[in-house]
């Protein structure tokens, strides 16, 4: 089950691993990316506000299904960047979330759908559909235990490298 765990899982680990080359990718830096990770699933604030009263409060059309997506990953990285002080942190912390997110919605590409395409990700870039490879379902366990194996031998070789 590709959950919420699975993704910070994944982020962690491959941050670490980026780390290891990008000597100012530190744990502080590896944390942010991690965040960035759960961004896409921000769309489910829907269960707390529904799309119909934020469209009757704001007078527009609406959906928390975009934050889903390449653009809204980049709205909300970027509303997260200009909370920090100096330039080059904000820079830093924008191209962070943004890899995070994009590492959350390259595992859920991978994921099975009954149509056998995706979910529109470029989204405002395009409304394709890649076909997906259907590795997996959103039930499927071995993805957060492969997670979890992954996460752990990451952190096992940084520990012992340090």
């Amino acid at each position: 089950m590709a959950d919420l765990l699975s993704h910070v899982l994944l982020a962690f680990a491959a941050f670490t691993a980026v780390g290891w080359v990008i000597s100012w990718l530190d744990r502080r830096w590896v944390t942010v990316g991690m965040v960035g990770s759960v961004v896409p699933d921000l769309n489910r604030i829907d269960l707390l506000a529904d799309d119909y009263f934020i469209e009757q409060f704001l007078g527009v059309s609406f959906d928390w299904g975009a934050i889903h997506t390449l653009g809204g990953v980049i709205v909300v990285s970027a509303a997260g960047a200009v909370l920090f002080s100096t330039r080059r942190q904000q820079v830093r912390v924008f191209c962070l979330l943004v890899a995070g997110g994009c590492s959350h919605l390259f595992v859920d590409g991978l994921k099975a759908w009954a149509d056998g395409s995706n979910g529109a990700y470029l989204y405002p870039f395009s409304w394709w559909r890649n076909p997906t490879p259907g590795w997996y379902v959103s039930a499927d366990k071995w993805v957060l235990i492969l997670s979890l194996v992954l996460a752990s031998g990451i952190l096992l070789v940084d520990k012992l490298a340090t």
